[in-house]
């Protein structure tokens, strides 16, 4: 017998999909995975034989991989438990918590994205916005840093800027990871962020149970090597000046050296500065008590008006770059050999004295904080307030100033290695701000302006002692 089958067109076109869909899962998409998943061994094969510090294996280990090693860590479990019997909560709905925690946290490192992708636009937006220079670097500390040993770059934190300008300085020796606030965690940056093996950290959380989590993680990234980069006063220098170290992140680094016995962590101080901060009127508005709270609105508004102010110049060519931005690579500092060195024979097997040990890191990044044109004449101008200055003042001051800076050991960033360039470009940049004004070829502080010149001679006020 023979007969016609007759279907609904809908019906038709659900069979056609499901068999493109068959045809897609079981011939194409296995082998473009397999094509993009060769492009990207070939470039981490590639990065990996001209890094001076590797990229681990662990940073390469599957995301759902360490979510589940971290959700399922022994301590996160003990913790979990505690909190269970003390709050009556019971195990499943901590486990949930536990679980989004992780997912929070663990980063998505892709080294095709980071390499090929972040490393170009920092490189490219550091280098449009500013003038980058590397202004010193121990190079025979660094040189002699055991590539066994774990590496954290310890920083100072002047801008947001500085992810980028370090990120850009330090692609040719390693891939960083950064602790990241909760600022960044939006679509799409989160996954950006991710994907540049950076992972989330929620500042202020009094939860223990996502401190254990977040302490393990790092923890455990510090034991297997990957390379980090934290700054240890937790935030933006509102002041200009250094802030206090917090102990938060350094405690879970630490706890490193109890996992691997035969591990050392190697912390590398990192001195960051700008001849302009584009927060630098945000942050200082943020120390009155009594400035009026600004909508998102308003702040949008001014950025998008700063942001057309500046493409305005460009187009009619008066537009300037934001002066120097320069980093400092310092002394090496083995946590292992500190702790040998300052902990006394009856305190072994005490916990490590973390605050003094960060008191230390933030010292010797305070020693590399570079000094450049505009701190040398905001300093200057702080001093003398009241005055107009000649060009000629302002050169006998800055003068003297940088002599005292030098013989203090700080390292001060002289462009071109011409003192009068290095005067006559900061002078541009604080007169072109108007926090500086020119009258019949003296030079005076702008009614108002001071904050500002005091923000930033605090960033090398510790170097003058």
């Amino acid at each position: 017998m023979s007969g016609t089958l007759v279907i609904p067109i809908w019906v038709a076109g659900i069979v056609l999909i499901l068999a493109a869909w068959a045809v897609l899962d079981r011939f194409l998409l296995p082998s473009a995975r397999w094509f993009f998943r060769r492009r990207v061994n070939k470039v981490l094969e590639d990065i990996n034989t001209r890094l001076d510090l590797k990229i681990q294996s662990f940073k390469l280990t599957r995301r759902d991989v360490l979510i589940d090693r971290l959700t399922y860590d022994p301590e996160v479990m003990s913790a979990l438990d505690e909190k269970s019997s003390i709050e009556k909560v019971p195990r499943e709905v901590l486990m949930v918590d536990v679980a989004k925690y992780a997912r929070e946290i663990v980063p998505a490192f892709n080294a095709y994205v980071y390499f090929r992708f972040g490393a170009w636009v920092a490189k490219r937006a550091a280098q449009w916005l500013y003038r980058v220079r590397l202004g010193y670097a121990n190079d025979e500390g660094l040189s002699k840093v055991n590539p066994e040993a774990s590496v954290v770059f310890v920083m100072n934190h002047r801008s947001n800027m500085d992810y980028v300008l370090v990120a850009y300085l330090a692609a040719a020796q390693t891939a960083l990871s950064y602790a990241v606030g909760e600022w960044a965690r939006i679509w799409p940056l989160q996954s950006v962020i991710r994907s540049l093996g950076a992972y989330f950290v929620r500042r202020n959380s009094g939860d223990p149970l996502y401190r254990k989590v977040l302490e393990r993680y790092v923890a455990m990234a510090t034991a297997a090597g990957v390379v980090q980069a934290v700054y240890p006063e937790g935030g933006l220098s509102r002041d200009g000046r250094l802030r206090p170290p917090k102990l938060g992140l350094l405690i879970y680094m630490l706890k490193a050296l109890d996992i691997d016995q035969s591990k050392d962590i190697i912390f590398i101080p990192v001195g960051i500065n700008y001849d302009r901060v584009f927060e630098d009127r945000t942050l200082i508005r943020s120390l009155d008590k009594t400035a009026e709270r600004r909508s998102a609105g308003y702040s949008l508004k001014k950025t998008f008006g700063f942001i057309g102010h500046n493409f305005a110049l460009m187009a009619t060519g008066k537009w300037y770059r934001f002066g120097y931005a320069c980093v400092n690579f310092g002394k090496p500092v083995s946590a292992r050999n500190w702790i040998k060195n300052n902990q006394s024979p009856k305190d072994t097997g005490k916990a490590v004295n973390v605050d003094a040990f960060a008191r230390h890191l933030m010292s010797e990044v305070g020693k590399v904080v570079p000094v450049l044109p505009v701190s040398l004449l905001a300093t200057v101008f702080v001093s003398r307030a009241d005055e107009a200055l000649s060009e000629l003042d302002l050169k006998v001051e800055v003068h003297g100033l940088r002599a005292n800076l030098e013989k203090a050991g700080a390292h001060v960033y002289i462009p071109h290695a011409d003192a009068d360039y290095a005067l006559s470009v900061g002078l541009r940049m604080l007169t072109l701000r108007h926090i500086v004004e020119e009258n019949e070829g003296l030079y005076s502080v702008i009614n108002g302006e001071l904050p500002i010149l005091q923000y930033y001679a605090n960033s090398i006020a510790h170097l003058a002692g």
